[in-house]
């Protein structure tokens, strides 16, 4: 069975490390090498990162490097972020488990 891997910050660490999930903290300049190796990993079925890690990536590369992938990214807010996940990425989610464009509204 795939693992779920959760890239977060210093700040969110307690909470996941008391579930005892696979987890690792980082900061914004070790995101992209992470991201890169768990896409590597072929325990890796799930990476769920602290949205405040994916902010300065290339979105173009990062799209390319996860649409290659067998496995889904998510995002995760940041502690206390009450917004809602973009519609586009909600979009991405859905199109690419049902396989085609769903318009998504509110």
């Amino acid at each position: 069975m795939k693992e779920i891997l959760f890239l977060t910050m210093e700040d969110s660490a307690p909470g996941f490390a008391l579930t005892g999930v696979r987890q690792q903290i980082l900061n914004r300049e070790e995101a992209w090498a992470t991201i890169q190796q768990a896409c590597a990993d072929p325990e890796v079925g799930v990476i769920a990162a602290d949205t405040r890690l994916l902010e300065k990536l290339d979105q173009v590369r990062l799209r390319e490097l996860t649409d290659r992938w067998s496995g889904v990214l998510v995002t995760l807010p940041a502690p206390a972020d009450k917004r809602t996940p973009p519609s586009d990425e909600l979009q991405r989610l859905v199109q690419r488990a049902l396989g085609y464009h769903v318009r998504l509204q509110r």
